[in-house]
């Protein structure tokens, strides 16, 4: 009879144990992403990406602005210096050290990328917001509009609004680059939205008489973003890529004193190719290192919060 009894305790116990070390959803989310090689690797390199965008004007060797070897750059003849004592990386067309400009050019391009991440969120969670929260007209008007914007290329899309503009500069990039990320956040939030109106909390604070203000800020909209968080992340990559495209296609920042990779890129593509394909090789590698990155932190951020995932 004992050992019977002993045998039933077994399970209570086991499950009191796993409740006693329960974790919260984020602390298990990211126990897991500890364990994953590929979440570590996307770790590591947008650390790095941080770290290097937070300190480069300590960090770059010399001035990315003063033009050192001016007097050595000869573009009739297909002249740029490359790799020489003082500038391992060469110089630019300007006779800028090349190597200060790739450092300092990561601050720019993640101030382009973050930017433009967070415009797109903003406008997004609040047209996803509205559409979730009261639904019907206003959910159909501002879902045919989100469709319209879904129904155009992302880099066409991106392309048209940033031609729009008389003139071109880093906020024309930002602001195009943003509208193109509006729509996914938008689906995303509202989605999450609709499935939170017939979870058990809000049907009971809906039965308890909680007006739809509370219930929405209070219990649909913060049980909602998770979703809207990771899409953030992976995005965050593309934006990267499509910043450094429209620059390639000439749509971007005409300033060539800024050092921005997408902008450094473009005009070493378009112009000296042939002459040192080095400057246009430097910023590319820079660019997809960076968004494989996010990419990965991303990748590994859905699957650690996907509820089929956990164990």
């Amino acid at each position: 009879m004992n050992t019977l009894l002993a045998k039933k305790k077994e399970p209570i116990d086991k499950l009191a144990k796993a409740s006693a070390s329960g974790r919260s959803l984020g602390a298990e989310a990211f126990r897991r992403m500890l364990r994953s090689p590929v979440a570590i690797t996307g770790g590591v390199i947008t650390l790095l990406f941080l770290l290097l965008a937070i300190f480069a004007p300590l960090i770059a060797p010399k001035d990315p602005q003063i033009r050192y070897l001016q007097s050595q750059v000869e573009l009739g003849k297909g002249i740029i210096p490359g790799p020489s004592p003082g500038f391992p990386l060469g110089v630019d067309d300007f006779g800028r050290d090349f190597l200060s400009r790739l450092l300092v050019g990561a601050q720019q391009t993640l101030l382009v990328g973050v930017l433009a991440t967070v415009i797109g969120v903003l406008i997004g969670v609040i047209i996803g917001g509205l559409a979730g929260a009261f639904g019907g007209w206003v959910d159909t008007v501002l879902m045919r509009l989100v469709d319209v914007l879904l129904s155009f290329p992302s880099l066409l899309l991106a392309i048209s609004i940033a031609a729009l503009f008389a003139k071109p500069s880093q906020w024309t990039v930002i602001l195009a680059v943003s509208i193109i990320g509006v729509p996914i956040f938008a689906r995303l939030l509202r989605g999450s939205m609709l499935a939170q109106r017939e979870a058990d909390h809000v049907l009971a604070a809906t039965s308890l008489g909680v007006k739809r203000g509370t219930i929405v800020f209070r219990h649909m909209l913060p049980n909602s973003l998770g979703p809207v968080i990771v899409q953030a992340t992976l995005t965050l990559a593309t934006a990267i890529l499509e910043a450094a495209a429209l620059s390639f296609l000439g749509l971007g920042d005409p300033d060539p004193t800024r050092a921005e990779w997408g902008l450094m890129l473009g005009n070493a593509s378009r112009q000296f190719l042939d002459i040192r394909p080095e400057l246009a090789y430097y910023p590319a590698i820079a660019i997809i290192v960076v968004a494989l990155g996010f990419t990965l932190l991303g990748e590994s951020l859905r699957e650690a919060l996907d509820p089929k995932n956990r164990r």
